[in-house]
């Protein structure tokens, strides 16, 4: 599975690196609401949660939703800024970002805010929810199976969608000034340089490199003229005679985001400084190697190949296995990369490759997370 955004025709003076303080203000409110996924980050949230002010804490509760379980596109409103085309930059501060967040329409914010309840429309175009009494009525259903906070915000924001925007951008900035200012004040130096540093990729060595240098799971398929992001979904997008945005994030380890929103600009939200290996696998070969474990006898397998290297006819005495029902297995833990091989004479050694298996765990937190 992946994310695929179509780059026929794109210059490469149309792709821009800039960091956000919107976007990066949102992953902080995700690190906050799920710490689990920045363990890195705990310091910093338990300093933050410490000394956050109680009604400043109530109202981050109020619509955790948009920043919890799924980042909104609300914090990267300049993706969505009306006409296809043209490219418009994030802001220099906050205060510029958020009045770019006041440049979306009442039906792009409202879509974009319901985006827990369309899901499904994600990278197609959605029925207006503030004119059709339909969908207005499944979202609101759906709210509603969420519980009584996500119901009641949903039928505010379908409502009077102007008094749930005036209240999202109060609320952003008090977090501002409570603590967001503080943090983004030592991360934007560390954003800014990243973007120079992608910028001067770009210019030298070309849209392949610079992504590479992004992740990994980035890849440019320069045959077809795309762009796919290896992720646990699916979706496409296009450029479309626009541009791309690439978006720096101190916060966002180990999120790579990828907006694919139907109309809107084309943008990769990524983690600067990430830990992830250069060789992580991508979500199809993460899937083969549990697969690979999942089966009892490749288990038992495994317990004897990391201790030490056996041959085919070796494992086949142990277990009261013929050599080519041996064979098949080891062939599947091969494939999926968790077996490696050495020929010692007339002999061929196989033994389970620890640290791949060591690191699987974290491996499929990323590729989940990602």
């Amino acid at each position: 599975m992946s994310v695929s955004i179509d780059i026929a025709g794109l210059r490469p003076e149309r792709v821009t690196v800039v960091p956000s303080p919107l976007a990066e203000l949102g992953m902080a409110l995700h690190a906050l609401a799920e710490p689990g996924h920045h363990p890195e980050l705990q310091g910093w949230v338990t300093s933050v949660t410490s000394r956050l002010d109680s009604h400043l804490a109530d109202r981050m509760c109020e619509a955790d939703f948009l920043w919890r379980t799924t980042f909104s596109d609300l914090f990267l409103p300049f993706a969505g800024i009306p006409g296809r085309g043209t490219l418009t930059l994030p802001g220099a501060t906050l205060a510029d970002d958020l009045d770019l967040l006041d440049r979306l329409t009442d039906e792009q914010f409202v879509d974009a805010a319901m985006e827990f309840t369309c899901t499904l429309n994600y990278d197609v175009q959605a029925p207006d929810l503030l004119a059709d009494a339909d969908a207005r009525r499944r979202a609101l259903e759906i709210a509603a199976s969420r519980g009584p906070q996500q119901v009641r915000f949903a039928q505010r924001l379908l409502d009077d969608p102007p008094s749930v925007r005036a209240w999202l951008r109060r609320f952003l900035e008090d977090c501002d000034e409570a603590f967001f200012d503080e943090a983004w004040s030592r991360l934007r130096h560390r954003l800014t340089a990243d973007a120079r540093h992608k910028t001067e990729l770009l210019r030298r060595k070309g849209l392949a490199e610079a992504l590479a240098a992004v992740s990994p799971v980035v890849t440019v398929d320069e045959s077809a003229g795309r762009i796919l992001v290896d992720k646990l979904v699916q979706g496409r997008t296009a450029t479309a005679g626009g541009g791309l945005l690439l978006v720096p994030s101190s916060f966002g380890r180990p999120h790579l985001t990828v907006l694919h929103r139907y109309g809107w600009q084309p943008l990769l939200h990524y983690p600067v400084g990430s830990s992830e290996p250069v060789s992580a696998p991508p979500v199809e070969q993460l899937a083969l190697r549990m697969t690979a474990l999942s089966h009892p006898v490749r288990m038992r397998i495994c317990r004897h190949l990391a201790r030490s290297e056996y041959t085919t006819s070796e494992l086949a005495q142990v277990y009261g296995m013929t050599a080519p029902e041996i064979s098949r297995h080891l062939g599947v833990l091969k494939k999926a990369g968790l077996v490696t091989t050495r020929r010692r004479g007339r002999y061929v050694l196989h033994q389970l490759d620890v640290s791949v298996v060591a690191r699987l765990g974290s491996d499929f937190l990323e590729g989940i997370l990602r």
